[in-house]
C-alpha cells in the first residue's frame, strides 16, 4: 500500500511528499486562483483555515465534499475554507459558477503540484491529489489532518468541522 495506507479504487497508490500531522507547522505552498493569480500559505496568515483536498471537482464525491464545506463555511465564523485540486483554474471557475459555490475559495495545484508535495497528497501514478482535509489555526499550526484511506470515500466531515470550530 502507499504511504498512509491510501488506495484508489482498492489499488495501492504512492503519495509523494511529506505527510503532515497535528502540531506540525503548516508547510508553505504555491497554487493558482481561478483568476490565475498565485496564492501561498502566507496570503492567509493569521486566518484559521480548512483545506479540503479533492482529486477533481467533476466527480460525485468531490462535488459532495465541496458542497458540504461550502455550506459549513458560513456557519464557522472567522475560518476560511479552501478547496484544492489539480483541476485547471478555468474548470474550477466554471464548476463553481454552475453549482453556486461561493463560500469556499477554489485553488488549482495543477501547475507545480506544490501543495500536493508539501502535504504528501500527490498521487504519483495519477497526477491527482489524494482526498484529505487539513485544519490550520491562525498561528499556522496544523490542528487536524485526515488522509482518507480510500480516495473514492468521503472524509470525516464532522471531525474536520469540529476541529475548525475548536480553533476560533
Amino acid at each position: 500500500m502507499g504511504r498512509a495506507g491510501v488506495t484508489f479504487k482498492d489499488n495501492a497508490v504512492t503519495l509523494a511528499g511529506n505527510e503532515v500531522k497535528p502540531g506540525d507547522k503548516a508547510p508553505d505552498f504555491k497554487v493558482l486562483t481561478t483568476g490565475l493569480e498565485e496564492r501561498t500559505l502566507s496570503d492567509y496568515k493569521g486566518t484559521p483555515l480548512i483545506i479540503s483536498v479533492v482529486p477533481s471537482l467533476d466527480t460525485g464525491v468531490c462535488d459532495a465534499q465541496t458542497r458540504k464545506f461550502n455550506e459549513a463555511a458560513d456557519t464557522i465564523p472567522n475560518v476560511k475554507v479552501l478547496t484544492i485540486s489539480v483541476d485547471l483554474p478555468f474548470a474550477q471557475k466554471r464548476w463553481c459558477g454552475a453549482n453556486g459555490i461561493d463560500s469556499v475559495e477554489t485553488l488549482s495545484d495543477h501547475k507545480d503540484l506544490s501543495f500536493g508535495t508539501a502535504y504528501g497528497v500527490h498521487i504519483e501514478e495519477l497526477r491527482l491529489l489524494a482526498r484529505s482535509v487539513f485544519v490550520i489555526d491562525a498561528n499556522g499550526t496544523i490542528t487536524y489532518a485526515e488522509y482518507v484511506p480510500e480516495v473514492t470515500n468521503h472524509p470525516d466531515y464532522e471531525a474536520a468541522l469540529s476541529a475548525a470550530r475548536s480553533i476560533q
